[in-house]
């Protein structure tokens, strides 16, 4: 199937997503299929394009559900940079809850800083976490998914 007539699809980390309520708002102005994929029970709207998937409890296991969907014509909802390369990786879009768009040319260095602080952060170097999810983020989210939806309806996406 070419990437022109495949159906553009969004798969949603969804434990600790913070812009559900946006990606169903664009999903629908769009007419795009979302599955929202979590390991409890999350409330979704009663929409036809808005699927609940309930995986397992276990490390990793969401991930790996959303990766072995994710393809050309998916948009990959994430915080998780590993998760965001394995999209990346079989030619999906994959953007985080903040509007940082992952790219091929980009998630290289992602995922070395992300294991570097990982890092730093056993050997108690450092203690915080990322900032608090602010309203800058949710407009930087809505324009990266809006412009992704876009790209793909145009004929593809070059992450």
């Amino acid at each position: 199937m070419s990437e022109q007539s495949r159906p553009i699809i969004i798969y949603v980390d969804a434990d600790a997503c913070p812009v559900k309520a946006e990606i169903y708002r664009v999903a629908e102005r769009h007419g795009v299929k979302v599955y929202v994929v979590a390991n409890s029970f999350i409330a979704i709207p009663r929409d036809p394009l808005i699927e609940r998937v309930i995986v397992p409890s276990g490390l990793d296991v969401a991930d790996d559900w959303i990766a072995e969907r994710a393809g050309p014509g998916a948009i990959v909802v994430t915080a998780d940079i590993p998760l965001a390369s394995r999209a990346i990786n079989a030619g999906a879009a994959a953007i985080a809850p903040n509007g940082r768009a992952f790219t091929e040319a980009s998630i290289g260095n992602v995922l070395a800083t992300r294991n570097l602080m990982e890092g730093l952060r056993s050997a108690g170097q450092i203690t915080g976490g990322p900032p608090p999810f602010a309203a800058r983020d949710r407009s930087a989210f809505l324009s990266a998914l809006e412009l992704a939806i876009i790209r793909w309806k145009r004929g593809g996406f070059t992450a």
